[in-house]
């Protein structure tokens, strides 16, 4: 890291949103030539900050400079020109359009009156190779590159605006190993040229491979600034929870659980089975049990068909073989309506797409599959809905300013709360969550499994997804293992480790 030379500097920073105060009273330093991470939980006001260095959001109090002048942006296009400039997990690019066309788009070189394609496209190699030594066809288009190759094209559009200061926001949620090494090796070459990189992500072993400095927040407030080879990671997770580190004990990549986890069911009552059940281009046959109280981890790499699995079993997907019992009777699962009438819920992995109605209020998504299991002419009045969303707000701790509040005003880890509201809602017997702490921040990860156990507690028989083994290690009972669209092992008892998990994911 380059000598402490403050190129960004916020003091004081207030923002207030309707019921919430996102942030209060927060500093923040940036310094030349260093890659500073921002961590908290959801809801813990990193997204607040960003917005209001890059102009989105009007603080109502504080300061910020740069390069030690006062400056207040009023927009990303300000802060842009002023030399702030982000580049977003999902990339806001035009994949129709070529490599040289996204760098260079609104501002391309001209030549009597049309576009010099042959000195845009030589500059777009020349910035690729010089910014962030990498040599591509620049004329291709860019939905032709992998998810890396187009964030680094968006990387260096910015950085040929001559930005000061770059915003890195979840740029590796996408991208496989092989991507993510690719463009740490680019932020670092930038880093070490002298830029100001701030990171944002829920991951913490790719915080500590990249930051070389930390900034918590919690709830809105500022918990601290940190190096991060003085911050231990268990240290760190304890800050952004705001609990002593004996409560909690680091087990991988942004996962928290509590020491202490129930004991096996003793219950052998069989909740939902499936023999051979299977779908021809999506899973190949596969036998699956679940019983009260227990829960059931799938395992596998990403493709090998845990989600196939479980969109059977609620029969989003339709099996063209096999047969599925639900307590012990054989029962046709042609939709998710009958799913959900055989006392079956299902949390899907992308909350946002396959989930949540995001302008519709917390009480109305909480309401909805209950609202659908009583069916259209049996309507559940408002008074009714805000008394079953109150009650789930309170016993999930929800965090917003009521049951109106639209749902995507809410942090992410409450987002999934919600979800899980309404499936408990319609008081269901049998769980499917695939993914239900995915894209949420270590807090909120350790509430949400917190919940999950409670309700394994409660007799609910549970059908679990994580693409993190340990987080599925933990808390399951049995795991099914998965490779290829294929069940390979179960495991149970002393079987239930990583290596073993890995040994038989590698075919040993």
């Amino acid at each position: 890291m380059a000598a402490n030379t403050s190129i960004m500097e916020i003091k004081g920073v207030t923002k207030r949103f309707p019921g919430v105060k996102a942030l209060s009273n927060v500093d923040f330093r940036l310094f030349r030539g260093e890659v500073h991470a921002i961590m908290g939980q959801n809801g813990a006001g990193k997204s607040t900050l960003i917005k209001v260095m890059t102009g989105v959001h009007q603080p109502e109090a504080g300061s910020m400079f740069l390069n030690g002048e006062e400056i207040r942006p009023t927009s990303p296009l300000h802060a842009q020109k002023l030399g702030i400039s982000t580049v977003y997990q999902e990339v806001n690019l035009c994949p129709n359009l070529s490599v040289a066309e996204n760098i260079f788009i609104g501002r391309q070189p001209m030549k009597h009156g049309r576009i010099d394609w042959s000195t845009m496209n030589r500059r777009a190699e020349v910035l690729l190779q010089e910014k962030l030594n990498i040599s591509i066809d620049v004329t291709q288009l860019l939905s032709s590159y992998s998810l890396a190759i187009q964030q680094m094209t968006a990387i260096v559009r910015v950085l040929d605006l001559s930005s000061k200061v770059l915003i890195l926001d979840e740029p590796t949620s996408s991208l496989n190993e092989n991507e993510v090494e690719l463009l740490f090796n680019v932020i670092r070459k930038l880093r070490d040229d002298g830029l100001a990189i701030i990171f944002i992500t829920h991951f913490l072993e790719q915080t500590y491979q990249l930051a070389d400095r930390i900034t918590v927040l919690r709830n809105g407030t500022l918990i601290g600034e940190y190096e991060t080879d003085a911050l231990p990671k268990i240290e760190l997770i304890a800050k952004m929870v705001g609990k002593e580190q004996s409560e909690i004990s680091y087990y991988g990549e942004g996962e928290t659980v509590r020491k202490e986890k129930s004991p096996v069911p003793a219950s052998n009552k069989v909740m939902l089975k499936a023999n051979s059940l299977g779908r021809e281009g999506s899973i190949l046959p596969f036998d699956v049990e679940v019983k009260s109280g227990e829960i059931v981890g799938l395992a596998g790499l990403l493709g090998s068909g845990r989600t196939e699995m479980v969109k059977l079993l609620f029969g989003i997907d339709q099996a063209d073989q096999g047969e599925t019992y639900v307590q012990g009777q054989k029962k046709n699962i042609s939709a998710p309506y009958r799913a959900i009438a055989f006392g079956i819920g299902f949390c899907p992995e992308n909350r946002k797409e396959e989930g949540l109605i995001e302008d519709l209020s917390v009480r109305e998504n909480i309401i909805l599959a209950l609202q659908g299991k009583k069916g259209i002419f049996n309507t559940i009045t408002e008074k009714r809905q805000q008394e079953i969303a109150d009650e789930f707000i309170k016993a999930l701790d929800i965090h917003t300013p009521s049951a109106e509040q639209e749902v995507k005003k809410l942090s992410g880890g409450n987002q999934q709360k919600v979800m899980l509201a309404r499936w408990l809602a319609t008081k269901p017997e049998i769980l499917l969550l695939d993914e239900p702490t995915r894209g949420i921040d270590v807090g909120a990860k350790v509430e949400i499994m917190d919940l999950i156990l409670r309700l394994r507690r409660e007799d609910i028989a549970i059908i679990f997804i994580s693409s993190e083994f340990d987080e599925v290690i933990r808390c399951s009972d049995r795991i099914v293992v998965l490779r290829d669209k294929t069940k390979i092992a179960e495991l149970s008892g002393e079987e239930l480790t990583e290596q073993q998990v890995l040994q038989k994911i590698a075919g040993g």
